[in-house]
């Protein structure tokens, strides 16, 4: 439970910029030199990247404070200053960027590309050297530009994991054994509640060109909307899914009122969760008097699929293999991407470095 971690606070800060130089040329037989200074290199910027071996935020609760590099001052002969190194922060697929202190969402981490890069925090542009102020009337000037400083914010990372179809139920319903039976996740499994104490992902193989990734979460109880038990909170998990299977326990005498309790959970929790495609399972075939009970639900709910399984005795299993299929391709969890402005690209140099003209603050630098 402390391995799995779905959210840190962390700080970030971009880099300063190099200040710009004051220096003059002065070398034998060149009487007029002039103003030398070259401009301070450009600060680290804070960039995010996806990295598919990361499956929680853990590393994140151990390191919180991240800055990127300043850049160097500007020196004498012209000489710029060396740009900041960017600091890169590694995430998960289906992490969520906000900031902690408004909850705005500031980026959503969508796919599993690691070439999938997100520039938060520009760093500071380099300030101009003396050389950029000579004129016909101040051939010396012995003023230069400041870099621009860096900027530091608190965010907040939620990791909301990626997969196609959710798994839904009350503890001990089965959720886990479905798990085991048609992935190659091994979750904890016992004859007992709250054996699952963490979201586990497993990957059901369609066909050599096609997977479908199967989330099971901890189990729900009826209050989980007002906090109890587990559940609730990891429900964010399968907020990304294409549907859901409601995993219904036929063995116990409160089966009736599952699927009610379960939905009406889900709705208060969200509204969007709640419309998502589903499809009742109704788990433990193989009990005595476990058959009938699924009859009467099946009759309960005519507008809804519900289907029948055991997977102790594997009744049902190659049913509700096709019904996860159907679920997949009912809805394509893909998100139309955030359409912005198109970023100006500048390719001088120059357009890098602070041009601020009312900021002739003197910097002294390496005179040569």
């Amino acid at each position: 439970m402390i391995k799995f971690a779905d959210e840190a606070t962390i700080e970030v800060s971009s880099g300063k910029g190099g200040n710009g130089c004051v220096a003059f040329r002065r070398e034998k037989f060149v009487p007029l030199g002039g103003p030398a200074g070259g401009d301070g290199g450009r600060g680290g910027d804070v960039v995010f990247q996806i990295k598919n071996n990361l499956r929680t935020l853990a590393h994140l609760r151990y390191k919180q404070h991240f800055k990127a590099k300043n850049g160097c001052d500007g020196e004498g002969s012209n000489r710029f200053g060396k740009d900041g190194e960017d600091v890169v922060i590694p995430l998960p697929p289906g992490s969520v960027i906000k900031d902690a202190e408004t909850g705005e969402v500031i980026k959503e981490f969508v796919t599993q590309s690691e070439s999938e890069r997100f520039v938060f925090l520009e760093g500071g542009k380099g300030g101009w050297g003396n050389t950029h102020f000579k004129t016909s009337t101040n051939q010396a000037p012995e003023y230069a530009h400041a870099g621009k400083p860096g900027e530091t914010r608190t965010l907040l990372i939620e990791l909301n994991i990626m997969a196609d179809i959710g798994l839904v139920g009350f503890p001990n319903a089965g959720k886990s054994s479905l798990l085991d039976f048609f992935t190659n996740a091994r979750p904890k499994i016992a004859p007992y509640p709250f054996t699952t104490k963490i979201p586990n992902l497993g990957v059901l193989h369609v066909d050599q060109e096609r997977d479908i990734i199967i989330a099971d979460i901890p189990g729900i109880i009826e209050g989980a909307s007002d906090g109890a038990g587990l559940g609730i909170r990891f429900l964010k998990h399968i907020s990304r899914t294409a549907g859901l299977l409601y995993i219904i326990d036929v063995s116990d005498d409160n089966c009736f009122s599952a699927f009610q309790t379960l939905s009406s959970e889900l709705k208060q929790f969200s509204a969007e969760l709640a419309k998502k495609p589903f499809a009742v399972v109704c788990n433990k075939l193989d009990v005595e008097g476990a058959q009938e009970r699924f009859e009467t639900i099946r009759k309960s709910l005519p507008d809804v699929m519900v289907l029948g399984m055991s997977v102790y005795n594997r009744q049902g299993m190659d049913e509700v293999r096709k019904t996860i299929i159907t679920l997949a391709d009912t809805v394509k969890n893909t998100k139309p991407a955030a359409t912005s402005k198109k970023k100006k690209t500048v390719s001088a140099f120059m357009a890098e470095r602070s041009v601020c003209d009312t900021d002739e603050i003197q910097y002294p630098g390496q005179e040569q």
